[in-house]
């Protein structure tokens, strides 16, 4: 099988499972952002995101969205985001399969690494946990790599801009690649290339960028509360009061991520294994290990994805150097089966993402009659086939108070309410509109209630 028709199988298969998924009603609050940020970009509008409270910039200074929203001015449909998706992981075979080749492994081991990293847990729960700019950067980081080792100057810079604008922690996994091409691959120009701009670039975006488009500090920084308050702060006391981190590092938890990490090529990990390409993966492993949420360490979410280029430049090294020890390519395939049966959520789509097939009909009914592009405000989980409109609420907790001065529908699901919320939450949203004459009941069915405001106030 060609390596194109097999990036084509696999992209397809990933887009066949998000897409269904997204049916399903199984999409969440990050796909809404995304979908919601680039439809208004490409509408010329201000890309705010009303349910999340500010500029699509404030979030993770990804400028790839703005080019991306060239796709929804050709036909806006949230589906794009699951082909991008799909095609960016599946892509990443490309690079590796370059870079498998340069280490001189033969054309049947560089096929059972792309095998094997089509198989990576990982890759295949990730690619149902919505939508990340992110994964656009894996085949990037592979390609940088590649470009530096073939000393091809602009492709390399090229590939580090593309990093760059997918998502500002990015700015890390860029460092320790130059960190790791000057000590161990002697590339000095390319290493200073990556560490000046992935420095210029986090100071940038954490410090000009997003706060200027958030009125606050990056993205996640309370999840090292511990650390400090904010980005600067946090390396402070990183520097100077290490013993702060003890407790994270030197955890159960900690220990069961890495495990989790290197459990679907283990059998590639040896005490002579060469781990010096690992240093481009310290920054992202750092900042998920020190983490107080647990949704950072482990192979469910987007947070791993940048390790995992690294992780297969371990392997392509310790099977040239013929020090794997599983060698047959069959042994191999199979551990990977095993890992993948394991650790892949293929599960969901007979068990979780079915649990509100009882209202499947209902919900379609009623977003069929939601007819212009007013205010919505819904479940957090229907909420990704309304993200085309200037103004979209969420039925969260906290949500009972919101203001409807500006929404016209409010389309709740009372037997699944969704994640973030409460059978209670949308209960008191629904008396609260039985009392607003302003609104009339429109549609109605298993639990599925929809009104429509008739006037103003």
């Amino acid at each position: 099988m060609s390596l194109i028709l097999l990036i084509g199988i696999s992209a397809s298969i990933l887009f066949i499972c998000s897409s269904i998924r997204h049916l399903l009603f199984q999409s969440n609050f990050d796909l809404a952002i995304f979908d919601n940020a680039l439809y208004l970009i490409s509408q010329g509008q201000q890309p705010f995101v009303a349910f999340r409270g500010l500029h699509i910039l404030g979030d993770h200074a990804a400028l790839i969205l703005y080019p991306l929203a060239g796709l929804y001015k050709i036909y806006p449909s949230i589906y794009w985001l699951f082909a991008i998706q799909a095609v960016a992981l599946a892509l990443g075979t490309l690079p590796l399969w370059y870079l498998a080749r340069e280490a001189g492994l033969k054309q049947t081991e560089t096929k059972t690494v792309i095998l094997v990293y089509l198989l990576y847990p990982l890759i295949f729960n990730v690619n149902l946990a919505d939508f990340h700019p992110e994964v656009m950067a894996i085949p990037a980081i592979l390609g940088a790599v590649l470009a530096a080792r073939k000393k091809q100057l602009w492709w390399f810079i090229l590939a580090i801009a593309f990093i760059l604008s997918c998502k500002a922690v990015l700015a890390l996994t860029v460092v320790g690649m130059g960190v790791w091409l000057i000590g161990w691959e002697r590339k000095y120009q390319y290493g200073a290339i990556a560490i000046s701009s992935g420095l210029v670039w986090f100071a940038l975006a954490t410090q000009i960028i997003i706060p200027h488009f958030s009125g606050s500090e990056a993205a996640a920084v309370d999840r090292y509360s511990y650390l400090g308050n904010s980005v600067l702060e946090i390396i402070q006391n990183l520097l100077l009061k290490p013993w702060l981190i003890g407790n994270q590092v030197f955890s159960l938890g900690t220990l069961e991520y890495i495990i989790l990490l290197i459990l679907p090529v283990l059998w590639a990990i040896s005490f002579r294994s060469n781990y010096t390409p690992l240093i481009g993966a310290i920054p992202i492993l750092l900042v998920n290990i020190l983490s107080e949420s647990a949704s950072q360490r482990n192979l469910v979410h987007q947070y791993s994805l940048p390790i995992l280029p690294w992780l297969f430049l371990v392997v392509i090294s310790t099977m040239a150097a013929r020090k794997a020890w599983l060698k047959s390519q069959r042994a191999i395939l199979l551990w990977s089966i095993c890992a993948f049966l394991a650790l892949a959520k293929f599960g969901y789509f007979g068990s979780l993402y079915l649990e509100s097939l009882d209202t499947w009909r209902a919900t379609s009914e009623a977003i069929a009659q939601i007819q212009t592009k007013d205010g919505v405000l819904t479940n957090t989980d229907i909420a990704p086939h309304l993200t085309h409109r200037p103004l979209v609420q969420l039925a969260t907790i906290g949500s009972e108070s919101n203001d409807l001065s500006e929404i016209k529908y409010v389309l709740l699901n009372f037997r699944h309410p969704g994640w973030a919320s409460s059978r209670e939450t949308v209960e008191i949203l629904g008396q609260k509109l039985r009392q607003m004459p302003e609104f009339k009941l429109q549609y109605q069915r298993d639990d599925v209630v929809l009104w429509v405001k008739i006037r103003d106030n």
